[in-house]
């Protein structure tokens, strides 16, 4: 073994250290986003595949084969938004964050959301916060404007004025700061959505039908709340109402 850990040239521990740091990046940015769940889809196929040829099953061994045999097509197809944002991190993003950020708390955070709602709604402004849970929104925020502030009832407020001019699309909330405003969500394609649903309705059911985040639609025609989770819509749901359901959501 001794003579093993002499035969290691400095090279080789530079060489493992910037694959480790590669690894270790590369696990950050798709760390709670579509992609992970996608590599643990791949990662199933190949251990699939490997169980496949030990029990003899040659059927299944010669399919999964064939897909394999062009993983790194059916990689570059499927991470095409995930592998472009990350070459964009690149050099933009520092290696190292320097200080520490001011922590809200959960509790504080989703008082914010809940009197912004409600204050929007009595003045009849319209406006759709989303809140990300485990999945994350990256790819929804590339068109958007980013930020990176604190939660407050104020900062939603002005985002979502008519004078303002992010106030289209949504905003976001991610790991307790307001990461993006004026995001572009998918549209929700059901044909059963009711007539009277516009494209904030559309916007909060296409998002939460593709992920599992946390939609608040403020409707300026009906002055009223609707939560939306799973493509299902509470409407006109009051302060009292939405606290209790967003505290049960959005967990620590």
């Amino acid at each position: 073994m001794l003579e093993l850990i002499r035969q290691i040239r400095w090279q080789d521990a530079l060489d493992v250290g910037i694959i480790t740091f590669l690894v270790y990046r590369a696990l950050q940015i798709v760390r709670g986003s579509r992609a992970m769940q996608m590599i643990i889809g791949l990662a199933v196929i190949l251990v699939a595949y490997v169980s496949s040829r030990a029990l003899g099953l040659f059927t299944l061994n010669w399919i999964l084969d064939n897909f394999l045999g062009s993983i790194i097509l059916v990689i570059i197809v499927i991470f095409q938004s995930d592998i472009r944002r990350a070459l964009t991190q690149v050099g933009t993003t520092p290696l190292f964050t320097g200080g520490e950020r001011m922590v809200q708390r959960r509790e504080d955070i989703l008082e914010e959301i809940v009197q912004a709602a409600m204050s929007l709604a009595e003045k009849r402004i319209g406006g759709l916060i989303v809140i990300q849970r485990e999945v994350g929104l990256n790819e929804y925020m590339e068109i958007g404007t980013r930020l990176d502030a604190r939660v407050s009832r104020e900062l939603v407020e002005s985002v979502f004025s008519p004078h303002s001019p992010i106030h289209d699309g949504a905003l976001v909330v991610q790991k307790g700061r307001v990461t993006a405003v004026r995001c572009l969500l998918p549209l929700s394609t059901n044909p059963n959505l009711r007539k009277t649903w516009g494209t904030r309705h559309r916007a909060a059911l296409g998002v939460t039908e593709e992920t599992d985040c946390v939609a608040i639609i403020i409707s300026e025609q009906e002055g009223t709340v609707a939560l939306v989770i799973g493509g299902n819509v509470t409407d006109n749901i009051d302060g009292a109402g939405l606290r209790l359901a967003l505290q049960d959501l959005i967990k620590g």
